[in-house]
């Protein structure tokens, strides 16, 4: 048994059984994968994949056990990489970060500036995507961190980290009806279009909640990913915008008005967290610091120990998180 096989059986996973493109995806070839994975089954006297022909169709019962195996034997090997590079120089590598468009735009930026001012020989990439994108981006091992907000729960090998308390807020432009309705309700907001976010963004689940709970059917003329994308249209007119909070730029935003909608809609915990039993190193103890004052190194550690996400809420129950 090889590595290198291990390697091409994950690929082939992450590639949904397609091996051309778990080929294309390490750079090789399509018959050099089929015939190291044949030499793996052959070997280990199972078949780890059914077949249809020439097609892979589903793994096996005990392929899946070998898969997951495999997976945390590549890992420690990645882990034993990381630690020597750690000690050849420890603030040269990289980092990945797999996060929503509302993080890499509104909380991001200040972070990762005064990162890169400790750290200019880290290699920093940050990818964009939806929650359980970004679940699984962590999940597999193609980023070191996952920044998000929902989603996060689907995996039980991740170890997440409160970092602040976010709300919503209501956009409408200057002059709306809306700007002179005080206090706020609900039913205020179900009057008009909504412009927010696609489900499974950024809190919509307790958006929509908050709206049946309240025996409201409001109309949601527009949605999307991107809260820059909402305000445009909020400026044409399509509706009222419920962005997150942060998402409203006083100076790029002057021509909304930003309502406050805390007390309308539940408030939300974003989360930074990794693979458990990944070797971390200095400079992403730090990352996680810049983002979070309150998860310091010796925090992140205690956390790292856990053997349960009990354990790892307890470890919190002091801790007052900021509100944005």
């Amino acid at each position: 048994m090889k590595l290198q096989q291990l390697r091409y059986l994950i690929a082939i996973v992450r590639n949904h059984l397609n091996i051309s493109m778990a080929a294309e995806s390490l750079y090789t070839s399509q018959p050099g994968i089929s015939k190291q994975l044949r030499l793996l089954e052959d070997e280990l006297g199972v078949e780890l994949f059914s077949r249809n022909g020439k097609h892979l169709t589903e793994v096996t019962l005990v392929g899946r056990q070998i898969i997951a195996k495999a997976e945390n034997i590549l890992r420690e090997v990645n882990n034993i990489q990381i630690l020597a590079e750690e000690y050849r120089d420890d603030r040269r590598g990289s980092l990945s970060i797999a996060t929503t468009h509302t993080q890499a735009r509104y909380m991001l930026p200040s972070v990762i500036k005064v990162f890169r001012e400790h750290y200019p020989a880290v290699t920093l990439q940050v990818h964009q995507g939806s929650p359980v994108q970004i679940a699984e981006l962590i999940q597999s091992g193609e980023v070191d961190f996952a920044i998000a907000t929902e989603a996060m729960e689907l995996f039980d090998d991740l170890v997440m980290m409160p970092c602040y308390v976010w709300q919503r807020c209501v956009l409408v432009p200057r002059g709306h009806p809306l700007t002179q309705v005080d206090p706020l309700t609900l039913s205020d907001v179900a009057c008009y279009p909504l412009v927010t976010y696609v489900f499974g963004f950024t809190g919509r689940s307790q958006l929509d909640e908050a709206f049946y709970a309240a025996q409201l059917k409001p109309i949601v003329a527009f949605t999307a990913t991107d809260a820059d994308v909402i305000k445009t249209y909020v400026r044409l007119g399509m509706g009222v915008g419920i962005v997150a909070r942060m998402a409203y730029d006083p100076c790029h935003d002057c021509d909304l008005v930003q309502l406050a909608a805390g007390h309308l809609f539940a408030s939300n915990v974003t989360k930074i967290g990794f693979r458990r039993g990944t070797f971390l190193r200095c400079y992403m103890y730090d990352f996680i610091n810049l983002f979070a004052a309150h998860l310091t190194k010796e925090r992140v550690q205690l956390v790292e120990q856990a053997q349960s996400s009990g354990e790892v809420v307890k470890l919190f129950a002091d801790v007052e998180l900021p509100v944005l």
